[in-house]
């Protein structure tokens, strides 16, 4: 995902590093599932990196309580060899990118990193990362071509768009049965990658039009979409945007229903738009309904948040950092190390029930992924249905 359109960088050079394990001693444990393990890696970091304040930080701060979650849990079971969490808040921005995967690649003690969050900044933070070989499994980036770079450090917690965008389109026709569908998108990497899924599945547009991030005014484009006579818009962007084009489009009297991807699927959506505006709405996601995930999961996480429902890819961000957290259990102190056991990771995650295995390329298995449809009912995004594969 992405909230911004990623830009050129050129000359970012990547000091040469020097990385090594960073490790201390663990106490005594004769019971491997408790406790810290005598082989288990100590005082690590591991970061999260993605939009905690600004525009897109309702969608980073799930993912981020996710990995903090999973870190915590295990601290209380290891109190004598912990994990520490870093923050890297890219608010969304892949301007901020660069230098705070440089921040990320200078410290020596952290170990991998979820994310990056979305795919405009995942474009110029992941060569950086690629440099200093400091693994990274993104819980939410989903534009397809950031597995076709030779970055091998990349790892991928969920389907891409390749799997969302068509899976959208065949709702948008076989349930909706929308004869006259308007296709709108953000210029962001993501979002334009999103609709361009979308439109090799519904055909020729009844009409297209982008518009930009931070964009407060829509009415020419309302106007279009109006004329057009279509009864559904597909939106590729994020929610700020989404949520301001559709309450500008309910105001001029447009009846259709708004269909937009993981990067709307938030409560904020709900809030922008307006309940009565957002009514209706169907949001997609590679990922199933947080709020229904398995194990204790929902429980805990409404434990440690002040009674806060997961939001999209809470459940993900749990388990793919708990991915790395029994590589330090396992020992993994560098990072070299920790590369190599998530390569050969292959365990089916305690929230997600998805059976983390990554190919080559870093993708998940494609037998692991899956699409859901949500809908916003009574001022709440609600599951509706996994949509079929094709």
């Amino acid at each position: 995902m992405r909230q911004k359109l990623a830009r050129a960088f050129g000359g970012i050079v990547v000091a040469a590093l020097v990385f090594g394990g960073a490790a201390c001693q663990a106490g005594e444990d004769s019971d491997s599932d408790s406790g810290s393990g005598a082989n288990a890696a100590c005082g690590l970091k591991i970061g999260f990196f993605g939009a905690l304040t600004g525009d897109a930080a309702g969608l980073g701060i799930h993912m981020r309580n996710g990995t903090k979650l999973a870190i915590d849990q295990y601290n209380k079971d290891n109190a004598d060899c912990t994990a520490e969490i870093v923050e890297y808040d890219s608010q969304g921005d892949p301007a901020k990118a660069p230098a705070l995967a440089t921040q990320a690649v200078g410290d020596q003690k952290v170990i991998a990193i979820i994310g990056p969050a979305f795919s405009g900044e995942s474009e110029v933070a992941d060569p950086i990362f690629q440099s200093g070989t400091l693994p990274t499994i993104t819980p939410s980036a989903t534009r397809p071509s950031l597995s076709t770079k030779g970055w091998s450090v990349f790892h991928r917690g969920v389907g891409n768009d390749e799997s969302q965008g068509p899976a959208a389109g065949r709702y948008i026709k076989n349930v909706l049965k929308a004869e006259k569908v308007y296709v709108v998108d953000d210029q962001s990497a993501y979002g334009a990658g999103l609709a361009d899924e979308v439109k090799k599945v519904i055909g020729a547009p009844a009409g297209e039009d982008k518009v930009a991030v931070k964009q407060t005014n829509f009415s020419a484009v309302v106007t279009k979409i109006k004329n057009s006579g279509a009864t559904a818009l597909f939106f590729g962007g994020y929610y700020t945007e989404a949520g301001l084009l559709l309450k500008q489009l309910k105001g001029a009297g447009w009846t259709g229903t708004m269909i937009a991807g993981d990067g709307v699927n938030d409560a904020n959506f709900i809030t922008v738009a307006g309940q009565q505006a957002a009514e209706g709405t169907i949001l997609t996601c590679p990922c199933a309904p947080a709020t229904e995930a398995k194990g204790t999961f929902v429980t805990d996480y409404k434990a440690a948040f002040d009674n806060a429902e997961p939001g999209t890819y809470a459940d993900v961000s749990y388990d793919i950092t708990k991915i790395v957290l029994e590589g330090l259990k396992d020992g993994k102190s560098t990072r070299a190390d920790m590369l190599a056991w998530i390569k050969a990771y292959n365990k089916a995650g305690q929230a997600t029930g998805v059976t983390y295995k990554f190919e080559s390329n870093g993708e998940l298995d494609p037998t692991q992924v899956l699409v859901w449809a949500f809908k916003v009912e009574a001022g709440k995004v609600v599951p509706d249905v996994e949509i079929p594969k094709a």
